[in-house]
């Protein structure tokens, strides 16, 4: 899982039998507290303090999990990192879902810029590795109730 935090999907991805789970976030003290959150079952996790845009796995996975990580990359070249590690990452035929800010979604977040897309934007980012399963775009009410939209995909690692 990609931008981790301190989430609860690694917690119910583990409850539903699920095992060998990377969690990687750029924040030590998130990954901890996932740690703490997670109590014995975190002996399941394997945690990772890494920039996205480098951020090695021993093996190759079967699905990349990333919600609300892209958005904060504004670059084009940064995009394009994230795409090309996602792709040295995810096992051919394996898949990568993603949630990011759609084009209606919020200029900021946290209090910094981000980056917003639209199905196709977002899909061309990754077509030169992965082709696109589905896409969806969804209104997020954040725990202050703000609405936020938000565009997923689910892609599929191409074979070749």
């Amino acid at each position: 899982m990609i931008g981790a935090g301190t989430g609860g999907l690694i917690g119910k991805l583990l409850e539903h039998g699920y095992t060998d789970i990377d969690a990687v976030d750029i924040s030590q003290c998130a990954l901890e507290q996932l740690r703490s959150h997670l109590g014995q079952h975190a002996s399941s996790v394997r945690f990772s303090r890494a920039d996205v845009r480098s951020v090695v796995f021993d093996t190759e996975v079967d699905v990349w999990h990333d919600r609300a990580v892209f958005h904060f990359l504004l670059g084009d070249s940064d995009q394009a990192e994230y795409a090309a590690r996602a792709a040295t990452a995810v096992r051919p035929g394996g898949h990568l879902v993603i949630g990011t800010f759609s084009a209606q979604g919020p200029e900021q977040c946290s209090g910094l810029p981000v980056c917003r897309h639209t199905r196709a934007s977002l899909s061309s980012v990754f077509a030169p590795y992965f082709h696109v399963l589905d896409a969806m775009e969804r209104d997020h009410i954040t725990p202050w109730g703000a609405h936020q939209q938000f565009v997923h995909l689910l892609m599929q690692r191409c074979e070749s």
